[in-house]
């Protein structure tokens, strides 16, 4: 039995895995397309894309940038372009 100081061998099927934590290029287009680019591009939560908006336009008008902001919530739709 070998020792437990002995460097594991990587076996053939490790070498052509097929999932990867490597992104793609082809992830990296579909993603840029999905994202809303604006802020009304966002859909429903009037009130509060209306109190970002304001947070916005209130750094902007300092010259600062945006205080850190945390969102949470379950994922929406974005309207269609």
């Amino acid at each position: 039995m070998p020792d437990a100081s002995a460097k594991r061998m990587p076996d053939r099927r490790e070498q052509h895995r097929i999932v990867s934590g490597a992104p793609y290029d082809e992830d990296a287009r579909i993603e840029a397309s999905v994202r809303p680019k604006r802020l009304d591009e966002y859909i429903g939560q009037k009130r509060v894309k209306e109190n970002i908006s304001i947070a916005i336009e209130a750094a902007r008008s300092r010259g600062e940038a945006l205080d850190h902001v945390l969102l949470y919530g379950p994922p929406a739709w974005v309207k269609p372009p």
